[in-house]
């Protein structure tokens, strides 16, 4: 089996949102919805989306209409992957996950005014808060993974928690790509999802990863015996690409990679 790409929208969002005038007037274009479809089309697994509570970006009626997208029926092998913070304190992403009950959360430690992600949990601190929150998210349906930085040592916690995959957080594997650094970095991944697979626990890994860096990510955690990663979320680097090689064109390029590695 490959590893299954999910689109992340959120910077459509974000440069829809740009053309905000305030008040009740909203930017249209592009359009979030469109835009997952055309990669739907182009054969990618999933949609992801990050939902902030401050809605910079995807907005709540975003997701209502990406999970409408994905209930279609001929998406129906298709999966809704939805990325936050439970811990935000206003009970933001808990109320939109209740609604909509999407086939895979996220969860990422993430403060609430926070550019982007920058670090996986420290589960011996926060693990207590996110057990409760991972069993009533298992009740409601969903496949639950939480983001981890590459540390094999700290893959157990996670399959204490009860949670079903770990997403490796992989911005330190980008930065190192193409350096002297790369080597060792790539280790650590490996590794990770080597006591991952040990621990019966899936393997998601996203941030940062682009079409040059993918395919050497993927290629050394099948090769060193850490299996296929299950999934990859990519919206930062793949909506870049899109703006010079095209939609269509960049979704069967990382397609290729999850293929063949």
């Amino acid at each position: 089996m490959g590893t299954k790409l999910s689109v992340n929208v959120n910077k459509i969002a974000w440069l829809r949102n740009a053309r905000d005038q305030g008040g009740a007037v909203k930017g249209v274009e592009p359009s979030v919805v469109a835009f997952a479809k055309a990669a739907l089309d182009a054969g990618t697994a999933g949609i992801t989306v990050h939902p902030r509570p401050d809605q910079r970006h995807i907005r709540v009626d975003d997701v209502h209409e990406l999970a409408g997208l994905l209930a279609q029926s001929e998406y129906a092998a298709r999966e809704f992957n939805i990325e936050g913070n439970p811990l935000d304190g206003e009970g933001h992403l808990m109320g939109l996950l209740r609604a909509v009950k999407p086939d895979q959360v996220t969860l990422v430690p993430d403060a609430p005014g926070q550019a982007t992600s920058d670090h996986g949990f420290d589960l011996e601190s926060e693990g207590p808060a996110l057990r409760p929150i991972i069993e009533e998210l298992k009740g409601l349906g969903c496949r639950v993974s939480v983001f981890m930085d590459p540390d094999p040592e700290a893959m157990s916690a996670v399959r204490e928690l009860g949670a079903d995959r770990v997403e490796l957080y992989t911005e330190p594997y980008a930065s190192a790509y193409g350096m002297l650094t790369q080597p060792g970095v790539l280790e650590g991944y490996v590794a990770s999802a080597k006591r991952c697979r040990e621990l019966g626990l899936g393997v998601n890994a996203g941030h940062d990863l682009s079409l040059a860096n993918l395919g050497v990510l993927l290629d050394a955690v099948r090769r060193e015996g850490g299996g296929p990663i299950d999934e990859v979320s990519i919206g930062q680097a793949l909506v870049a690409e899109c703006l010079t090689l095209g939609l269509f064109r960049v979704v069967r390029g990382y397609l290729t990679l999850c293929d063949t590695g």
